[in-house]
Parts: structure tokens; sequence; C-alpha cells
């Protein structure tokens, strides 16, 4: 009973990061392009080198 007093708080702790990390990506325009990666992965050229 006494492990609650210390799992709780870490739980409730990684679910805020991980809460906070998801608002970030969406602020940082993570998601703006959904379909932009599906159709880089069929193009046949390959990225030009500088």
């Amino acid at each position: 009973m006494s492990n609650l007093i210390f799992i709780i708080p870490i739980a409730l702790f990684l679910g805020g990061l991980g809460l906070a990390a998801f608002l970030w990506s969406l602020k940082s325009g993570q998601y703006d392009d959904l379909e932009g990666a599906a159709w880089r992965a069929l193009e046949d050229e390959d990225p030009k080198e500088d």
C-alpha cells in the first residue's frame, strides 16, 4: 500500500510529460502535412545531395 505513494505521482508526471510532448508536436506543426510523407515514400528519385 505504501508503494502507491510513489507510483501514483510518477504515473501522473509521466502522463503529463506525454501530454506536454503531444501538445508541443501540435504547436510545432508536426501534423500539418499528412500526405507529403506518403508521396515522398513513393518517389523514385533520390534526394539531392549537396
